[in-house]
């Protein structure tokens, strides 16, 4: 038989050499496996079990809900107390201390750069004697479950880097998320619903959201995050086309597996195994999801602890009840986006505004999840990605004023599985506008991330064009002065 025959060896010589090479890297490398697994699963195991065959240290957390603030909301007007800004109000910043980081180009033909305290009170709170701005009086309630950290740092000053970068470890498009990165590494606790969930707030704001936030980059494309919709139907395209019974789509399922399997046999490619994994998670979700994100019968006192707000679908609070859900079910990563800090001008309005649609769904999340149980393994975090400056971005008035963007500082907490219950880590100057004590940087907050579900950071890696590439790059300590 000729080697150009079609059946056999593809459609020419180099489909031949092709198929060859490929046979012979998957020899040598199942003898350096010592014939333990598939090979194919070391590039990306389309199973439940993820790459790691175990964690590289006792996990303390199982699953993470991470409340995205996108749009970078203002440490000054939340969690970082600067009471010494009210005797500078009005007066310009030292130069000593602007130049000290740099500016976005949206003040470049800015001529004075007046100092402004918030106009927001603060008290202390719990037993951790706390600071929480009165914007967020059901987040004051529940102090005493938060390690906020005060010493964020980052190296992006614009949103859409910025956000690649907290969620990805690059300012640029195309890496693996953290989601991904743990689909990929850990696999699932729950075979019928995505290893990675995301929920969008709608009508949260203008401020624009990159898909590839939840990208899955160069990982096996089925470890991307599967964003859940509110309305009739959360996952596009998952329901049976009209006319099309359950039985039917199973037959016409397995015999679509039996030739991508056919295919995966001939060519060794890990995305045709992503493909199988694909319409079975579809298969299995058209049952799941439905009963994951129905709330019709949570009880009234789970609205009343979450806001009205949580009855109406793709709303900030309706989408924490979500994730509530999915934590349950043993989704390991559950990423909610909440679009509208972006306040450059009119900032007391406008950060009113989110507080209001976001405070009491979050610390309704953290009561309920305490109550079931489920806080002990869940790692809850909340932030943006940079923080505000001190100084008035535009016009200052008795009671208006904007910030502009600011890497320098900024603010964030976590809470549950692993985490120092009443906290406050970290200082910045009196300004907040450098940090001063036990500064965070963005990989560091992934590092410890990783830590606190038995990763290793330094150790999850994929080889992709040549080099080894890891959600922290090259970079990033655990920060272990807030581990329980």
């Amino acid at each position: 038989m000729s080697i150009y025959d079609h059946n056999e060896f593809g459609e020419s010589r180099r489909g031949f050499l092709k198929k060859a090479s490929l046979g012979f890297g998957s020899i040598a490398l199942s003898s350096l496996l010592g014939q333990t697994g598939s090979w194919a699963s070391g590039l990306g195991d389309a199973g439940p079990g993820g790459i790691l065959t175990g964690t590289h240290f006792p996990a303390k957390a199982k699953r993470v809900i991470y409340l995205f603030q996108s749009g970078g909301p203002s440490q000054l007007e939340t969690f970082d107390y600067k009471p010494s800004l009210a005797k500078w109000h009005g007066k310009e910043i030292p130069p000593s201390v602007q130049g000290t980081q740099r500016n976005s180009g949206m003040v470049a033909d800015q001529s004075t750069f007046p100092l402004v305290k918030s106009i927001y009170d603060f008290k202390q709170y719990g037993q951790s004697g706390a600071w929480v701005s009165d914007l967020f009086p059901y987040t004051s309630q529940v102090v005493d479950e938060l390690c906020i950290v005060k010493s964020m740092i980052t190296e992006a000053i614009n949103h859409e880097p910025a956000v690649m970068f907290m969620q990805t470890g690059s300012q640029l498009s195309g890496r693996p998320s953290i989601g991904s990165w743990l689909s990929y590494g850990l696999g699932s606790d729950n075979e019928n619903l995505p290893n990675f969930v995301v929920l969008l707030s709608k009508s949260s704001g203008a401020q624009p959201l990159n898909s590839t936030a939840w990208s899955n980059g160069f990982l096996p494309s089925h470890h991307q995050g599967i964003q859940f919709r509110s309305g009739k139907d959360p996952v596009l395209y998952l329901n049976n086309p009209h006319g099309v019974e359950d039985h039917d789509r199973r037959r016409a399922l397995d015999h679509i597996r039996q030739l991508n399997e056919q295919q995966f046999d001939i060519w060794q490619d890990p995305e045709i195994q992503s493909k199988i994994s694909q319409y079975e998670m579809a298969y299995k979700m058209q049952n799941s999801v439905p009963d994951a994100v129905d709330t019709s019968n949570e009880p009234d006192y789970i609205y009343e602890l979450y806001g009205e707000d949580a009855k109406i679908p793709g709303t900030y609070a309706s989408n924490c009840l979500q994730a509530r859900r999915l934590a349950e079910r043993d989704v390991k990563f559950i990423q909610l986006y909440h679009m509208g800090w972006d306040q450059h001008g009119n900032l007391p309005k406008g950060i009113k505004r989110q507080a209001l649609s976001t405070d009491q769904a979050t610390a309704g999340l953290i009561q309920d999840l305490k109550q079931r149980g489920l806080l002990e393994d869940t790692l809850v975090v909340w932030g943006g990605e940079f923080g505000r400056t001190s100084f008035s971005q535009g016009r200052l008035t008795a009671d208006n004023y904007g910030r502009d963007h600011h890497p320098g500082c900024f603010t964030m907490w976590m809470a549950g599985a692993g985490v120092k219950k009443g906290m406050v880590y970290g200082e910045t100057d009196e300004f907040s506008y450098n940090v001063a004590h036990n500064p965070v940087h963005v990989h560091d907050f992934q590092a410890t991330l990783l830590h606190l579900l038995g990763i290793d950071h330094e150790k999850l890696t994929f080889k992709h064009q040549g080099r080894r590439f890891r959600l922290t790059d090259v970079h990033g300590q655990v920060v272990n002065d807030i581990l329980a």
